[in-house]
Order: C-alpha cells, then sequence, then structure tokens
C-alpha cells in the first residue's frame, strides 16, 4: 500500500463540525486504496486518557471517494454522542492488505494489539458551538450579478464629468482612462432588468470617491463619489433593490487607500511627524518624486503603484477608522454584504474584529474575500464567510480554452476546489468564470454556445454563482481593462441577444427551481468514450430527484442513447434534437428523473 500517498490532519477541512450534531472527516489516500473503515468512539468510553487503551468502538465505512489528480478523497459524517471524538482508519488496498492509520503513523493489526503500546488516535476534542463555521445561510440560494457601475448605464447624464464619452457599443475597446458615464441612477433604472434575468444580488465595485475611474484608490471612505450619485442616492438603489428581492454587496478597499487619501497626505507632507505615520507602512521619507518609491522600498504598496499606499491593518487606529466606515455602510445604506479587496493582504487581527463588528449589525452578514489561492486561513468561520472562487474559475474556462484537457482534468479540478474547504463553505463559496480583473468568457471561446455551456457549470454546481454584467449575452472584451466594456443596451433592447439571454434566464430559473442544482450532492459519470464530453449527475437525497447534466465539448456531433432520455423530462437544452437524440457539438443537455 502507498502509505506516502496518505494524509489526514484532525483540523480545518480534514476534521470539523458541520453543525452542531455532526462531525465531518476526511482522508485523502493513494489510488491503490479500495476501501476505508472509520473507528470511531468518545474518548473516555474507556477511561481517563493516559490509562487502558482499547481499539473497540463503533465502525462506519468511509463514503466512495472523489477523485482527484494524484489522490482518492473519503469522508465520512458521523454524530458524537458526547460532542467529543477519538478516530483512527483501517484501510485496506487491491491486493487486500489491511493497514491501520493513527496520528503517529501506521501499524499493522499485531502492533495495535499490544497491551503496553499507547495508541495516539486522532481527536476532536469538543464540538464547541460557538467554534462552529456558521455561514449566512441565503447565499446559497442567490444568483449574484457583478457591476462595474461606469461602464453598467448612464442614468444621471448632469453628473457627467466634461471628459465624458458617448456610450459606447460591444465591440469597442476601453481604457482606465475613459469616462462614460454610468451612475447608481443607472443601476436603479434596470432593477426590473435584472430581476427578470433572476437576479438577487448585487456586487458593487468600488463607489466612493477616488480619482480613478475603477475607485479602486480611495480618497474618501466616507463619500460616495460624486460620479456616481450621493449618499442619498446609495440609500435609494439598496432601499429598491430590495424591493425586488435583490441583496446588495460593496467592494471595501482597505488593503490600500488612494495617494489624495488625507491621512496619506498628511504623511507626505509631514513624514515621521505626521499623526497618521504609523497609519502606512513606511521605511524613508522624503519619497522620491519619479513614482519609483514602492519598487525602491520607501514605502509598501498594492503591487508596485505608488499611488496605492498599503494601509497597516495592524494598527488600533486604522482597524477603529475603518470599523467605523462599514458599520456606516450597513446603517446609512443597509448593504447585506462586504467584499473585501486584496483580503489576503489584510492582516488576521483586521478580518476577525471586522467579521464580529459586521455580525453584530446584521447576524446574516455576508463577508466574502478576494483571495485567487488556497483560502483555509481566512475560512476557519471567524473571519470570511467565503473567497472569490478563481480556482473554480480556473478549472471551468481552462477546460474549454484548452482543447487537450480531458474530462479526467476537469472531475480532478472540479473535485480539488470542493475539497479545499468545510461543506458549509462550499454552500457560499463565490463562484465566478470572469470579472472585472479576468478576460471576459467571449475572448476565450469566441462562441456564444460555449459561453451557455460554461454557464450551465456555473448553475449546477454547489456554492453561490455569480455573473459579470454583460455575461448574460457573451459580451466581449480582452485583459483588464478591455474587459470593462459598456453594456450594450440598445443591442439589447434592439433584440440582437435575445436568444443568448433566453437559456441565461433559463439556467438562473432552473437554479431557483431544483434544490439539487444547489447541492453539494455531485457525480461524475462515464458512459461516453469521448475524453471531451462532460456529464455529472446531481441528487436530491430528500426528493429522490436526479438531473443529468451533459454538455458536448467535442468537435464531433454526439448521440444521446435513448434509455439516458427516455421517461425524463428535459429541463434545458441547447442545439439538441430531440426526436434524434443528437446533441451538436457546443451542445448542452440538462435532463431530470424523478
Amino acid at each position: 500500500m502507498r502509505t506516502d500517498a496518505i494524509f489526514h490532519r484532525a483540523s480545518d477541512n480534514g476534521c470539523y463540525a458541520y453543525n452542531e450534531n455532526e462531525l465531518v472527516i476526511n482522508l485523502k489516500t493513494g489510488y491503490d486504496v479500495r476501501e476505508v473503515i472509520l473507528h470511531y468512539d468518545d474518548p473516555f468510553t474507556h477511561g481517563i486518557m493516559g490509562g487502558a487503551q482499547s481499539l473497540s468502538g463503533k465502525q462506519k465505512y468511509m463514503d466512495a471517494p472523489k477523485r482527484l489528480q494524484q489522490h482518492l478523497l473519503w469522508s465520512a459524517t458521523v454524530e458524537p454522542e458526547f460532542k467529543r471524538c477519538r478516530y483512527f482508519f483501517e484501510l485496506i488496498d487491491e491486493e487486500g492488505e489491511h493497514i491501520f492509520y493513527l496520528e503517529d503513523g501506521f501499524h499493522t493489526e499485531a502492533q495495535l494489539a499490544q497491551n503496553k503500546r499507547m495508541l495516539q488516535f486522532f481527536m476532536f476534542p469538543w464540538m464547541n458551538p460557538s467554534d462552529i463555521n456558521r455561514v449566512p445561510a441565503w447565499v446559497n440560494g442567490t444568483i449574484w450579478y457583478q457591476i462595474f457601475p461606469d461602464r453598467f448605464c448612464n442614468g444621471d447624464e448632469s453628473l457627467n464629468p466634461e471628459q465624458t464619452l458617448p456610450w459606447a457599443g460591444p465591440k469597442t475597446k476601453v481604457t482606465n482612462e475613459q469616462i462614460y458615464g454610468g451612475d447608481l441612477e443607472g443601476i436603479i433604472s434596470k432593477l426590473s432588468y435584472l430581476e427578470e434575468l433572476g437576479i438577487t444580488g448585487l456586487y458593487l465595485t468600488p463607489v466612493n470617491e477616488a480619482y480613478s475611474i475603477h475607485k479602486y484608490n480611495t480618497t474618501d471612505y466616507c463619500k460616495i463619489d460624486p460620479q456616481f450619485g450621493d449618499k442619498k442616492k446609495m440609500k435609494e438603489l439598496v432601499k429598491k433593490a430590495h424591493e425586488h428581492g435583490i441583496r446588495v454587496m460593496l467592494d471595501g478597499v482597505f488593503n490600500h487607500s488612494g495617494s489624495f487619501f488625507k491621512p496619506w497626505m498628511d504623511v507626505v507632507e509631514k513624514g515621521p511627524d505626521s499623526n497618521y505615520f504609523d497609519w502606512f507602512f513606511v521605511n524613508k521619507w522624503p519619497f522620491e518624486k519619479d513614482w519609483s518609491n514602492a519598487r525602491k522600498g520607501n514605502f509598501y504598496s498594492f503591487a508596485f503603484v505608488d499611488p496605492m499606499p498599503k494601509l497597516n491593518t495592524n494598527h488600533p487606529e486604522v482597524i477603529e477608522y475603518i470599523m467605523k466606515v462599514c458599520e456606516s455602510w450597513v446603517k446609512e445604506y443597509d448593504i447585506d454584504g462586504l467584499r473585501l479587496d486584496v483580503a489576503n493582504e489584510i492582516s488576521h487581527t483586521f478580518c476577525k474584529e471586522l467579521r464580529r463588528r459586521m455580525y453584530a449589525l446584521k447576524e446574516d452578514f455576508y463577508i466574502m474575500g478576494e483571495i485567487w489561492h488556497d483560502s483555509m486561513p481566512w475560512l476557519r468561520g471567524d473571519e470570511f464567510d467565503a473567497v472569490m472562487n478563481y480556482p473554480f474559475t480556473g478549472t471551468v474556462t481552462d477546460f474549454w480554452e484548452d482543447k487537450a484537457l480531458t474530462k479526467d482534468d476537469f472531475e480532478y479540478g472540479i473535485n480539488r476546489c470542493f475539497s479545499l474547504y468545510m461543506k458549509q463553505t462550499n454552500d457560499v463559496m463565490f463562484n465566478l468564470l470572469d470579472s472585472h480583473d479576468t478576460v471576459r468568457l467571449m475572448n476565450r471561446v469566441k462562441n456564444g454556445n460555449q459561453v451557455i455551456q460554461m454557464l450551465v457549470v456555473l448553475y449546477t454546481m454547489p456554492g453561490s454563482p455569480c455573473i459579470y454584467y454583460g455575461t448574460e449575452v457573451a459580451l466581449p472584451g480582452g485583459p483588464d481593462p478591455d474587459c470593462r466594456r459598456c453594456m450594450p443596451w440598445n443591442e439589447i433592447e434592439a433584440g440582437e441577444y435575445k436568444k443568448q439571454l433566453s437559456l441565461t434566464r433559463q439556467l438562473i430559473r432552473l437554479r431557483k427551481e431544483q434544490p439539487a442544482l444547489r447541492n453539494q450532492e455531485y457525480e461524475f459519470t462515464h458512459v461516453f468514450p469521448d475524453e471531451r464530453v462532460l456529464e455529472y449527475t446531481k441528487t436530491d437525497k430528500e426528493t429522490g430527484v436526479r438531473i443529468q447534466v451533459i454538455l458536448n465539448a467535442s468537435t464531433e456531433d454526439l448521440i444521446i442513447p435513448e434509455f439516458m432520455v427516455e421517461g425524463k423530462t428535459i429541463l434545458f437544452h441547447n442545439l439538441f434534437t430531440a426526436s434524434k437524440c443528437v446533441l451538436k457539438k457546443n451542445g448542452a443537455l440538462i435532463l431530470l428523473d424523478s
């Protein structure tokens, strides 16, 4: 047996309380392991620790494993009667070899039977209610829509700066220097459109005063940028969004400020004599005037961008200042969530205090961080509820962009995404396919039907799905800043995107109607030999409903066996001929078997 491929840790995503009664235990092994038996018991069933030890206890076969690229991931859920659990694993490989895996390593049955041996069990000491990772229940059912305000809709031309350009068409490339006049009134005017699309959550990129078009270099955290509106208009937007059944999440840029943030300007002028000197990470003053300070290490900034000096989120005054800002956003605007920009560089001290303060105002508040990598340190239940699921983004978009990838590669990638964190975290992970920081989907595949296929994955996988404005009509756009093109309202109203919009609406409706599409019960199947045909089943165990998803990403039309379609309801299809059971290339098919 390949013991070097076996790993478990009794914490984080390896062993955790799913709720006050259920304990989830996960184990990684190599592909040579055939079955795993979990042995578990209360630590004190046979006396206090340090006394006589016993191997007796309850046994449970671990669930059929998920396939990762190099490992199998096994899982079991148990309900410790007294909220404590000691446990170990019995593993059987394809040759019939048995080994036992405890915290101190691997043992034979004979070794475990030695009476004088001190057995080092895996241990989950106590399922403390206050330690359980709890997430806001509403988020799993939310359909998010990300808006970059300047490019979404110009609703109040009286706010337009002098240099505002005429609204551009979908083929017009854009830069960060161009202003098109989108504003909060424009978003309000399109709330009915969003409701009809099926949107129930808005994520707005920054709306606070800043001198850029993207607003990620904040000048005043307490002021709405005049180009977008004012506090009154922001409050109106949230109120009307709520009336349309849409929650609102704002973007908090707290890793860094802009160069016109008054505390930073005071530091630039006074250096160590400034009362705000320790609000930032300054190593050498006075500063150079050629924008080379960050690269020379004179002070730390976002990346090496001098006009975005890094805030010291370890400093008590900085923490308190930003906490009051966030509290004011909840109290004044009644927002429902907060996305943190460059969240992995903000101090954990800050993040823990943010959660405490926000939950004191709204117990179901949603906190989500922009982190592009493994984020377990932030997702233990005392900081963020979720992060932007860019590993999911990469797994999905890479499969359609890289034709050498197979259905196995896709399965490994998806399983990895949902093995990184606790189940409750997976329920509210912020799943996305493109954003203001990435190339748009249409520029990756240049085919609207392939965009629909990717949206099928987005709306049938666990988590909380988000589409970037315009993705519902396959709006094109290259790397940042060209991914921030103007929303093509004229073309939408002229009916040019009628089919694409209709398909997106159907998918969103299905997501809302079918609980199976929102849960974590998915299984990849392998009916078709073609390596570019994706197939997986979603199951609702309570009702017995099974939903089959088939995506033909191959270069040939696909014949669907009649037994797979007969007696089933076609919930969604694109490029499928039911009479001949043909799913054309770039086609999608969703079947219901209840």
